[in-house]
């Protein structure tokens, strides 16, 4: 879900097997999360407790960037095998609990983040930064080594809060075209989601609670399609507000949790189980609060989850404005996960093709959404392995917002709108329907694994960047 770049990591009382620590490690603040002493000395000559705070720090970092806890685990492995020792890392949601040895002793801490967050440019630069560290690692000292970590913590985001609101306007309104909508919802959709996503991102600059700044969000994007959709009856000749009722849940789309969604999944075919647990739980107790506090105000202002209206469209045109619109759809939300001009414009491309093909599967040979959803999500794991290899581009980071707007998000809404009223054998229809799309994304982009990487295709493969 494109979120708010969690603060800084914290990292909480570590302790050494056979020696106990004094005070609290802080990486990135206070004493650089190394024993001053120790600022100048290299990097592989160092103690085990610094070399643990490097590895610790990259790990949050990486962490905080929203991807998944086989990634965090395999560059933690990777700058642990830069300097010297081993280490064994137990990644979650929002906190890592670490041991090293260098063969003589171990070390242990344990850190955790505040919140969640999605950053996709620094999965990219996390990349970089162990690259550099492998390579010079002989002539860096510890001080160097986290003067280029607190460089990335700090580096500033690509957007400001404005072009949020605008990309989640734009992602949304093409979303809703892709639902089978027309100009009229199109443009309320894009209004309310662009002032949803600006609240959004100014209560989390504030600090509010994360889950309260969610719905407050989506009470406003909710609003704001109501009172466009209100104005435009009243100004336009023949529009008619209560035939475009079913372009409401294009408002609410920009909270939904792509990241953890895929990430979970992605982790539990990893054996990854905790992490994964915990990413599917956060992102459906996400889903189950928007969708409730969309229905609240769905009945607050008397509107129905109804069908769209035929867009009248021939099949030539409609496959024309679906390459579009997906194009904009997915570079919007790229936008929304902090990825670079050249990240969006990669990832578009492939939501693009892979989108197209999945809704032209279901008109064309009537395949159900769920096994056509499976086939786009492949298609978008095998371009995204192509694409990130040849230009060193987070596959991940190309991936997810292409399948973001696989995500059924009517189909969700329709669900607890029908069980708010009662109606048991709907809302379960529609929530199963939604339950079983939402499970063939991850697995799409696992076949795609499977099928380009092989530490993905054979236990104890070679692993990959």
């Amino acid at each position: 879900m494109p979120q708010e770049e969690p603060s800084s990591p914290l990292t909480v009382p570590t302790q050494a097997a056979g020696a106990p620590v004094a005070g609290r490690a802080h990486p990135g603040g206070g004493d650089g999360g190394f024993p001053a002493d120790e600022s100048d000395v290299k990097v592989v000559d160092a103690s085990l407790r610094a070399k643990s705070a490097v590895i610790m720090r990259a790990g949050l970092l990486m962490l905080s960037s929203g991807t998944g806890a086989s990634r965090v685990r395999e560059l933690m492995d990777r700058v642990a095998e830069s300097l010297g020792v081993r280490c064994r890392a137990d990644v979650d949601l929002v906190d890592i609990d670490l041991t090293v040895t260098d063969g003589a002793e171990l070390f242990t801490e344990i850190a955790s983040l505040p919140s969640t967050g999605v950053n996709t440019e620094r999965m990219q630069l996390m990349n970089g930064f162990v690259d550099q560290l492998s390579r010079y690692r002989a002539g860096l000292t510890v001080g160097e080594v986290f003067g280029l970590l607190d460089e990335i913590e700090r580096h500033p985001g690509n957007y400001h809060p404005w072009q949020h609101g605008l990309a989640s306007g734009c992602a949304c309104g093409a979303f809703v075209f892709l639902l089978g909508g027309g100009p009229v919802e199109m443009l309320c959709a894009a209004l309310g989601a662009g002032f949803g996503n600006f609240s959004r991102r100014r209560m989390s600059a504030i600090k509010l609670n994360h889950f309260a700044a969610m719905i407050l969000s989506v009470i406003v994007g909710g609003l704001v399609y109501l009172a466009s959709l209100s104005l435009l009856g009243a100004l336009v000749p023949g529009v008619d507000a209560s035939v475009h009722q079913a372009g409401y849940i294009g408002a609410l789309l920009f909270v939904i949790p792509g990241f953890p969604l895929i990430t979970g999944g992605l982790d539990i075919a990893r054996f990854n189980f905790a992490s994964g647990i915990q990413r599917l739980t956060y992102a459906f107790a996400v889903i189950i609060l928007a969708c409730f506090t969309g229905w609240i105000v769905a009945i607050a202002v008397g509107f129905y989850p109804s069908e769209f209206e035929p867009q009248g469209l021939s099949a030539q045109l409609t496959c024309a404005l679906r390459l579009v619109m997906s194009f904009v759809g997915v570079f919007g939300f790229s936008v929304m996960f902090n990825s670079t001009q050249r990240m969006c414009l990669a990832a578009a491309l492939i939501g693009m093709v892979s989108n197209t093909c999945r809704l032209e599967l279901i008109d064309l040979a009537s395949m159900p959404p769920e096994l056509a959803a499976l086939v786009g999500a492949t298609i978008s794991g095998l371009l995204a392995s192509v694409v990130g290899l040849r230009f060193t581009m987070p596959r991940i980071s190309l991936t997810v917002p292409s399948i973001v707007i696989m995500v059924p998000g009517l189909y969700l809404y329709r669900a607890m709108y029908f069980l708010g009223e009662f109606n048991a054998v709907d809302g379960l229809s529609w929530a199963l329907r939604a339950i079983i799309i939402i499970l063939c994304l991850p697995l799409g982009l696992c076949i795609a694994r499977v099928l380009t990487d092989p530490s993905w295709r054979y236990d104890g493969g070679r692993r990959r960047a």
